[in-house]
């Protein structure tokens, strides 16, 4: 399988995506962080450097939910452009 290569924006929404969730941890370590999320703290460190720019999504929310960072404000703050409603998505 080829993967497609990612684009500009997207690897920049990966290093949003990292930047707030390594503000929301705060002063937790990462190993701390990592265990509670269930995943490895290296896989935790290559997201919030952006060098996993797309997470799967039960990996974020486990980090999310790890640091107490509800998904709609993380999805404002990694947004770069509004998304619509679900209700409007298609």
């Amino acid at each position: 399988m080829v993967r497609v290569p990612l684009t500009d924006e997207e690897r920049e929404r990966g290093e949003r995506l990292g930047q707030a969730l390594r503000t929301a941890r705060a002063g937790r370590s990462m190993v701390d962080v990592a265990a509670e999320a269930g995943i490895s703290v290296e896989t935790l460190r290559k997201i919030e450097t952006g060098r996993i720019p797309t997470p799967a999504f039960f990996t974020v929310t486990a980090i999310a939910d790890a640091v107490g960072l509800p998904l709609d404000e993380l999805r404002a703050t990694v947004a770069s452009t509004p998304s619509p409603p679900l209700s409007q998505a298609s």
